[in-house]
């Protein structure tokens, strides 16, 4: 069953076009990811799926509500977690959640259960205004607000920007959990190492959408082979190695470089031979599978 249904989405900022036509479903007690840069659309599409922008075209649904005509009920069924800390910053931890679960009608000892492993780091600060909070701790605060109501639905706005790699490491861990209760999440970020942790992704760039598969499917459908390159002054000798005639496609890729190569028959020996008689002086060269971001530089490329 599907509970977020986005078809033919478009939206535009005077001349600027935020979204162009996306389309794509997120099943029930899924966790689904929308993988893309800053600028990309991401907070644009989840401000639509939440009610809180209208679409220029296409239609989106929640639930099998429709967030236009039946937002009241779409927003009883949503929990929503904004990218910025949008929380009362002069109210307590704990006097936050009571108002958020008031606002829904219910109370935080009723929904308790669901948001427990959460909370129960954030108790001991529960008198602590939520302004003087670390950015880990209003993390988990925002978490337990969306969640306080008991939503069937879950959307993240890039939940995870800004916090350490602990605490990133602690709410994927919490969005399992929560998964496993029978929550549909739908969570966008622009870290690509995070999209492994999803079931399914669309990766999205300049409001398209170019792809959408699990992570696995995503990386299975890359058509090259791709090679990784430590050399002296990467920097410098990418331009070089961008040049020859057996490079695809050739980017930084942490300390060294990805190498995509437009011919099967290359080999990491083929590579370091033409890259030596190029002028660039090689350390290694070695064959490596595709990650998230390869994957993504690819098909913008391809776009």
């Amino acid at each position: 069953m599907e509970k977020i249904s986005v078809n033919s989405i478009s939206k535009s900022y005077g001349n600027v076009e935020a979204l162009k036509e996306i389309s794509f479903n997120v099943d029930e007690g899924e966790l689904f990811g929308l993988i893309g840069p800053d600028g990309a659309g991401k907070t644009t599409l989840m401000r639509i799926i939440t009610t809180l922008l209208l679409p220029d075209s296409g239609n989106a649904k929640v639930c099998g509500y429709d967030v236009a005509n039946e937002y009241k009920k779409v927003r009883t069924l949503l929990g929503y977690m904004p990218g910025r800390f949008s929380l009362y910053q002069d109210l307590s931890v704990e006097e936050n959640l009571n108002f958020f679960a008031g606002v829904f009608g219910t109370t935080v000892q009723e929904n308790y259960d669901l948001i427990k492993n959460i909370y129960y780091k954030l108790e001991p600060f529960k008198k602590r205004r939520a302004g003087k909070l670390s950015g880990g701790m209003k993390q988990k605060l925002a978490l337990s607000c969306a969640l306080v109501h008991k939503p069937e639905v879950l959307v993240l706005d890039e939940p995870t920007t800004g916090v350490d790699a602990v605490s990133r490491k602690e709410f994927w861990d919490l969005l399992k959990e929560l998964k496993m209760q029978g929550i549909t999440i739908i969570v966008s970020t622009a870290y690509m190492d995070e999209a492994s942790l999803c079931d399914r992704i669309a990766l999205i760039q300049n409001g398209k959408i170019l792809g959408v598969n699990t992570p696995t499917g995503i990386i299975n459908a890359f058509p090259y082979k791709l090679f990784s390159i430590e050399c002296e002054k990467p920097t410098h000798a990418l331009e070089n190695i961008r040049s020859l005639s057996i490079c695809k496609n050739a980017y930084l890729f942490g300390n060294s470089l990805h190498f995509v190569s437009n011919n099967e028959e290359n080999s990491p020996e083929i590579i370091a031979k033409t890259l030596e008689e190029s002028g660039v002086k090689v350390d290694s060269v070695n064959e490596v599978s595709p990650e998230i971001e390869d994957c993504f530089i690819e098909r913008m490329q391809r776009q």
